[in-house]
């Protein structure tokens, strides 16, 4: 247990070191970019230079960069202000900057896409592992056969199609070829709001990019289980009489589940970041649109904000995974 603990301990802390370089990283990045991000808080056409100084006063950007690097950090745990007095703008923590394009904090901007992308990710995420999964194991199981091949060609054709040209050939062919039209009028629909129109407003996404990883999927576990099922510990199992069934479910997919897992968590937290193609394909408001949009106006807030937002959840994510494994495996401890 102690060892255990003092793993825990270890990981968590290389994990807020690493999240700590990521941070300073892009900010030192995007502090190095040709723009004065004082002259873009008042649109690009702006040259009104008391405005500018005004708002590069408001936001910090007139301090030394390390001096806006440690307000910047200690914005993410006690909130932050903007300004001076009665005029000051006050964003909570954590406080990820101000968006004067927006005329918003870059914390509620996320806030107000994280779900809609947390929506994709989740039901993307379920489609994906009952397709790839299921096609990779009977894929395994009858090598060489014609599930095999047809698992093949779903792969090739899962892999070499782009998710863009996925959603368009939905789009084309189901709701303007077929005339069905799954989306409300409105567009996207909240699932406290409507979880009828929620879930028809997310099921062409939902395939959409559950139709790429499943192909990835499909393949690595179809190579999993043909490699576990070499091992000794099977053909013992194989000797002793055992059926097929028992063997896959006891003995294989335990064995290939870790490496599943550990897969299936990180690309879940890359999707959280934002799908960037799919949503722009289907016009979701989530993360994507979003980091889209503040490049595209080159706000550079949220451009910082959704950076940073999306790195940490990779490294979160990625730190839980190893703790979870040193609770299946003890070796990992070492």
């Amino acid at each position: 247990m102690n060892g255990l603990l003092a793993y825990i301990s270890r990981r968590l802390g290389l994990t807020l070191l690493i999240l700590l370089a990521v941070s300073f990283t892009v900010y030192l990045i995007f502090a190095l970019l040709p723009y004065d991000p004082a002259s873009l808080t008042c649109g690009k056409s702006c040259n009104d230079p008391g405005i500018i100084e005004a708002n590069r006063h408001r936001l910090g950007y007139d301090k030394p960069f390390f001096e806006q690097y440690w307000i910047f950090i200690v914005g993410l745990f006690a909130g932050r202000d903007f300004g001076e007095g009665a005029a000051a703008l006050h964003c909570a923590a954590p406080s990820f900057g101000y968006s004067f394009q927006q005329h918003a904090c870059v914390t509620d901007l996320i806030f107000d896409a994280l779900p809609v992308t947390l929506s994709l990710a989740i039901g993307s995420l379920i489609l994906w592992l009952i397709v790839g999964v299921g096609l990779g194991i009977v894929a395994a199981r009858f090598r060489g056969k014609i599930w095999d091949t047809l698992s093949t060609a779903f792969v090739l054709v899962g892999t070499s199609l782009p998710t863009f040209l996925t959603g368009l050939m939905l789009i084309v062919f189901l709701v303007i070829k077929l005339d069905w039209s799954p989306f409300p009028a409105g567009g996207y629909t909240a699932p406290d709001e409507d979880i009828v129109g929620w879930f028809l407003s997310m099921v062409l996404p939902w395939v959409t990019l559950a139709f790429a990883y499943a192909a990835i999927y499909t393949r690595f576990v179809r190579s999993q289980i043909i490699e576990i099922s070499t091992e000794d510990y099977i053909r013992t199992a194989r000797a002793k009489g055992l059926s097929d069934g028992i063997i896959l479910g006891k003995h294989t997919m335990r064995a290939a589940l870790a490496p599943i897992v550990t897969m299936a968590g990180l690309d879940f937290a890359g999707l959280l970041g934002g799908a960037i193609l799919t949503e722009a394909v289907f016009n979701l408001p989530g993360m994507g649109r979003l980091s889209l949009n503040a490049v595209v106006d080159i706000d550079l807030p949220v451009i910082v904000g959704t950076t940073i937002f999306a790195a940490a959840i990779v490294v979160i994510m990625n730190a839980i995974l190893d703790i979870v494994y040193a609770f299946i495996d003890p070796r990992v401890r070492v």
